[in-house]
């Protein structure tokens, strides 16, 4: 993406322990390991794509071209994302969450 994204373009995953902003176009923009408290991993949320982020999506999501379109949605009442492309090729689904970690990092 060239321009910052809006902040409703993103959903959150977490594990009660810490959590992840995932922006609709497949990078995860913000992300503190092993606690909400720890020093951020990604912080392209608050800064620029220099500021760490990690993606996944078509490569024409990559590309720039507004023929990937994004349709996301929370699975059954939990914090698992699903995220489905839809692109002249084809159509791809990435599933992300954090399992509970039994309180232990």
């Amino acid at each position: 993406m060239n321009c910052l994204p809006r902040i409703e373009q993103y959903g959150l995953i977490g594990d009660m322990q810490t959590s992840a902003h995932v922006c609709d176009d497949g990078s995860i923009d913000w992300l503190c390991l092993p606690r909400f408290d720890s020093s951020a991993l990604f912080a392209a949320l608050v800064g620029r794509r220099k500021h760490g982020a990690w993606r996944i999506a078509p490569a024409v999501a990559y590309e720039g071209s507004s023929s990937a379109a994004a349709e996301r949605r929370y699975v059954n009442e939990s914090l698992v994302l699903e995220t489905v492309w839809t692109t002249p090729s084809g159509r791809a689904q990435v599933t992300v969450f954090m399992p509970p970690r039994d309180g232990a990092p």
